[in-house]
């Protein structure tokens, strides 16, 4: 028996969660039950009734709004201990094309993939302006370089999970679960693919991009704290080559005039690039710490997972 949860973090999505939940599957080949399941981010509006009107199996209530990354988390913890054997996520907006799940779901089926990612056709989305395009892109290129996954369109968030997936997922930061759960599928070597997907037209602004210039801010800081956290030894390094290269530039530069016979002495020269130097190796140091930290991390993340198992397989 495979059942299916297709799940809808929602918040206040009374006008737009009736168009999406009327074109869902109820029922798809090689899925013997389908269910589906709302997570109401604390809606001030009519979104739990509409849920019910459209007959939703399962909503999941949080008392405030927690943002999207909780909400996702919540939804994942719901579905597994509902015993779904493969969770679909999708947005309340009908912005990816219900049509597509089986197409979504079929490496899953296949075992050919753990977590699968609906890859939308960027460039040819109106909807997109050119910033947040050019945005998409190097986002997926940082995902794809920390992740060392060839996940196109990592922000998409038309997603499925195998169950396996689910019980592995952690999600740490709080603006968005896209970015960071592929790199946790490439650092856990989960088998993770993507396969394209349309998408419908858009019945509501982003909540995620409020304005561009915020957009732009939150994405960076957010790519940021991903490669700070997955990739802590790599980025250290790379930030701390910065600093040490213009020490050590700046030394040999003194080093030349010292030898040439110059009658300047070049002190403040000579305490700067000292003073750049060991903050390099000082970041690098840091790196070093970061990435023994990582280990003990990955050593909870085990004990949450068989945890995790021991609770849901008895469900």
């Amino acid at each position: 028996m495979t059942k299916l949860i297709i799940q809808i973090p929602c918040y206040n999505e009374e006008r737009t969660l009736g168009v999406t939940l009327s074109e869902l599957p109820r029922q798809l080949p090689g899925i013997d039950t389908i269910e589906w399941l709302i997570i109401d981010d604390g809606s001030r509006d009519r979104t739990v009734e509409v849920a019910k009107a459209c007959g939703v199996d399962r909503i999941v209530r949080l008392a405030t709004n927690q943002g999207l990354a909780k909400a996702f988390m919540a939804g994942l913890e719901a579905s597994l201990k509902a015993g779904a054997d493969i969770i679909v996520n999708t947005d309340a907006d009908n912005q990816y094309c219900a049509e597509d799940i089986p197409k979504l779901i079929q490496p899953i089926l296949l075992n050919q993939a753990e977590i699968v990612i609906g890859a939308r056709p960027i460039k040819d989305i109106e909807d997109f302006s050119p910033a947040k395009k050019i945005l998409q892109r190097i986002g997926s290129w940082v995902v794809r370089l920390a992740s060392n996954t060839k996940i196109p369109d990592a922000p998409s968030g038309f997603r499925a999970f195998s169950r396996e997936a689910a019980m592995q997922i952690n999600v740490f930061n709080q603006y968005t679960y896209t970015l960071e759960t592929i790199i946790q599928a490439g650092q856990k070597g989960m088998a993770i693919t993507s396969v394209p997907i349309r998408t419908n037209g858009y019945l509501r602004p982003s909540r995620l991009v409020k304005s561009i210039p915020v957009y732009i801010q939150r994405s960076i800081l957010t790519i940021f704290r991903i490669f700070m956290t997955y990739k802590p030894l790599r980025f250290f390094l790379l930030l701390g080559s910065v600093p040490f290269s213009m020490g050590f530039g700046l030394g040999l530069r003194w080093l030349w005039f010292f030898f040439s016979g110059t009658d300047r002495t070049r002190i403040p020269s000579l305490i700067l690039a000292a003073i750049l130097m060991l903050m390099g190796f000082q970041l690098w140091i840091l790196g070093l710490v970061a990435d023994l930290m990582a280990v003990n991390r990955q050593l909870l993340e085990d004990v949450q997972l068989r945890m995790r198992r021991a609770e849901y397989d008895d469900k």
